[in-house]
């Protein structure tokens, strides 16, 4: 009777390890109807995941792994980047992990989540996402990717990007972790316009990888990270329809050169909003063939504040419409609200709103500039893009004393009309001088007084009105 018990207790002990053993892969799917937990603790991948091929390079189990990462999975598809071989420490190569790990997740029929664990460093190289998927992901990242910091070490053929994603719709990239760009030996290569006193570009190409580029996307969200020192710009979206971005924290130095926050290019139906963002150049760009875009509760500076542009360069045509800036605050910037134009362009820049923004010692807090030239050699030239139904509301703090608070630079042939102004006051951060505003070519009204005073506002509309709405694109 003792050994008939035994045997049962051994059988049964067998049965668990056996069951266990069948349950466990390198891909975990969580689907809950009853009474779902509310994490998930995800350990250190199984024997039976995939693993680096390239295992000689592998040192990451001399040291002593991180604690797991609780996550709600929820009703998705688990794809973690350790089960796919990416060791983490910052040192070898993950890139080949990462791909593996989201084609798996782009192949999966349910929803997946990809994750990349805290505590985990990895190292990315050049590369690309590509949809279309079978489902929708999420691209949780909560440790740290990194770039190569070496620009020599990057090929000659993918210099202009570093992480794309292209077809990817219905993607969410979020978590607490880090994206950092390893950009400071790039802003240095003497091809760069550097700021240093005595430095001089030299000319020739010179590009830089974008750090985050999205194209030809639909519904993507982008929440919650933080993003560092990319070579160039931190963010781009080309080509998308019905982005959302929030709750970013995006830095670089304020010397660090074309690091833009964001720039949207032929981009529509976008949110930008709850996010903090302080770089070299441009927080927000809103590039050509944008239109439908929000900015809310965004904090910029020092950079060269919020921009739509610069457009038309090389007598090209391109089309902004339907831009609202509201509850902004932009620190110690070269511009606060901006309108660039290149002379000989042909299009429009129309239906644009500038609402309760505070500026904090900022040059040039409203400006729109339709002879924007990045050097001395531009020509003069009669074409430009129609701006028009501008309205700049509740704009008001200080600005920086080397420019005027308002300069409303209007092309010659093209000037800008229905300019609305309220509610603007805008006082030098140092001294008790008030500059007065620029004004040339412009068409519009201020609806309350404003400081600076803006007599300088032509009433109505010019003569050539009726010629110049051949030039819009809306």
């Amino acid at each position: 009777m003792p050994l008939t018990r035994f045997t049962v207790v051994v059988a049964f002990m067998l049965l668990i390890f056996l069951w266990g053993s069948i349950k466990t892969e390198g891909r975990h799917r969580h689907s809950h109807s009853h009474h779902r937990s509310t994490k998930n603790t995800i350990s250190i991948p199984p024997t039976g995941a995939p693993l680096n091929s390239n295992s000689s390079n592998n040192n990451h189990s001399t040291s002593p792994s991180p604690s797991p990462v609780p996550i709600d999975s929820g009703s998705y598809s688990l794809f973690d980047v350790r089960a796919y071989g990416a060791v983490g420490n910052g040192v070898n190569d993950d890139t080949n992990a990462f791909k593996t790990a989201w084609d798996s997740a782009c192949a999966e029929m349910n929803p997946s989540l990809i994750l990349v664990p805290g505590g985990y460093t990895c190292l990315l190289k050049s590369t690309i996402f590509v949809g279309p998927c079978q489902n929708n992901i999420i691209f949780q990242v909560d440790g740290v990717i990194v770039a190569p910091d070496e620009p020599d070490s990057w090929p000659v053929n993918s210099r202009r990007n570093w992480l794309v994603f292209y077809r990817a719709d219905g993607l969410t990239l979020r978590g607490g972790g880090l994206i950092d760009g390893k950009g400071e030996k790039w802003w240095d290569l003497p091809c760069k316009p550097h700021k240093a006193k005595n430095a001089t570009a030299m000319h020739g190409p010179c590009d830089s990888p974008v750090a985050l580029r999205f194209f030809s996307s639909r519904n993507v969200t982008v929440e919650g990270l933080k993003v560092q020192n990319s070579p160039q710009f931190h963010f781009r979206f080309d080509q998308c329809r019905y982005v959302t971005v929030s709750s970013l924290h995006i830095s670089s130095p304020a010397l660090s050169p074309n690091t833009d926050g964001i720039h949207v290019e032929a981009t529509a139906n976008v949110l930008i909003h709850n996010s903090v963002i302080s770089n070299g150049d441009d927080c927000v760009s809103i590039g050509a063939g944008s239109m439908n875009v929000h900015i809310e509760n965004v904090t910029c500076g020092p950079g060269h504040g919020i921009s739509i542009g610069s457009l038309g360069k090389e007598n090209s045509r391109a089309c902004v419409a339907n831009v609202t800036v509201k509850n902004a605050v932009i620190r110690h910037s070269d511009n606060g609200v901006r309108i660039k134009t290149w002379q000989g362009g042909s299009g429009s820049v129309s239906s644009v709103t500038f609402d309760s923004i505070h500026m904090d010692t900022v040059r040039n807090p409203i400006i729109i500039d339709q002879y924007y030239c990045l050097s001395k050699s531009c020509q003069n030239q009669t074409s430009n893009l129609f701006i028009s139904d501008i309205t700049y509301t509740n704009i008001k703090g200080t600005y920086d004393v080397r420019s005027p608070p308002v300069h409303f630079g209007c092309s010659d042939s093209v000037p800008c009309t229905n300019i609305t102004v309220a509610e603007v006051e805008l006082l030098p951060a140092m001294g008790q001088f008030i500059s007065d505003p620029f004004c040339w070519n412009v068409y519009g009204t201020a609806r309350t007084m404003t400081i600076p005073p803006l007599a300088c506002l032509q009433e109505g509309l010019p003569r050539s009105v009726n010629d110049i709405d051949g030039n819009t694109c809306y």
